[in-house]
């Protein structure tokens, strides 16, 4: 019983901790996407169960427009949309094209680092698909014109799998936090990418390929509807269907391996009031109204 508690103790330690562990990487959450057609409609949604965003502007791809949820941590919710008056091919050309199109929601990830040429290298030494990076940017609606480079990871859309990196060339604070400050402090940033897999097995192994990680702890959550396999430590959890019928095996049918849902790091939130809760690795799990929300967000309950 003793070393049960212990094991429960130490497996919801290392749940709560994103920060890396004996990694030969950089893993730290810079942003998790979330896509629509609609821009404004998914910004009325998020508020709806009491997130509020900021418009970020238009990127310079003629294609897409963003606003954020921010969290003192840095890292932040992008909500991206198709532009009122985007150019076709562009947006047809977009990496998250069928993400959009399709309301998809979570549909990718990325991670800062300080020194893409050096991890572009380690994953490429460690057998991974990564290419160069390339610089982007947009302006912000005050006119702050904001610069970054970034580069996409394994064979997949741009951060569905792997996430990608990135590195910002004008302050990046200008870039997480528009108004100076974080939307909200009622959570301290994203603390998981829930990642729909067809295979936990071999998806693992591509993770620990690319990362150096151990062995990842395998759950089940019929409430999710999922078996997970999570890399303690880190923000990753994987989810593989668990029946043909499920929520999680049709998006997989329809949009293919990718972010699923997004998990917040917080404490115990009064005003918020989940739908549904669950718990991995000993740690508590809200997750707001996924039909009003329109995709699934949780929160740690961090008491």
């Amino acid at each position: 019983m003793y070393n049960r508690l212990v094991n429960i103790v130490v497996y919801r330690a290392l749940f709560l901790t994103a920060a890396p562990m004996l990694l030969g990487a950089e893993f730290t959450i810079d942003h998790a996407t979330v896509a629509g057609t609609d821009l404004k409609k998914m910004q009325a949604s998020l508020a709806a169960v009491g997130l509020r965003s900021e418009y970020g502007g238009p990127h310079s791809n003629h294609a897409t427009e963003m606003a954020q949820t921010s969290f003192p941590d840095g890292s932040y919710l992008e909500l991206i949309a198709i532009q009122s008056n985007a150019d076709a091919k562009a947006v047809a050309a977009h990496y998250w094209s069928k993400w959009m199109q399709a309301n998809a929601g979570p549909c990718a990830w990325a991670v800062r680092s300080t020194d893409i040429a050096a991890e572009v290298k380690r994953l490429q030494t460690a057998g991974i698909a990564v290419n160069a990076a390339e610089r982007s940017g947009r302006e912000r609606p005050d006119g702050t014109r904001l610069d970054w480079e970034a580069a996409p990871v394994g064979a997949g859309p741009n951060g569905s799998f792997f996430p990608f990196l990135i590195h910002d060339f004008t302050p990046r604070e200008q870039r997480a936090f528009p108004t100076g400050a974080p939307v909200t402090k009622d959570f301290s940033g994203i603390a998981k990418v829930v990642i729909a897999v067809h295979d936990l097995k071999a998806s693992a192994a591509r993770y620990q390929q690319a990362y150096g990680l151990a062995a990842p702890v395998q759950e089940m959550d019929a409430a999710f509807g999922a078996r997970l396999a999570i890399f303690g430590g880190t923000p990753v959890v994987f989810a593989e269907p668990l029946d043909a019928k499920s929520w999680l095996a049709a998006r997989l049918d329809q949009i293919g391996e990718g972010p699923c849902a997004f998990v917040l790091g917080g404490h115990e939130h009064r005003v918020y009031k989940p739908v549904t809760k669950s718990r991995w690795m000993g740690a508590e799990i809200s997750w707001f109204d996924a039909a009003k929300l329109g995709w699934h967000l949780g929160f740690l309950s961090e008491r």
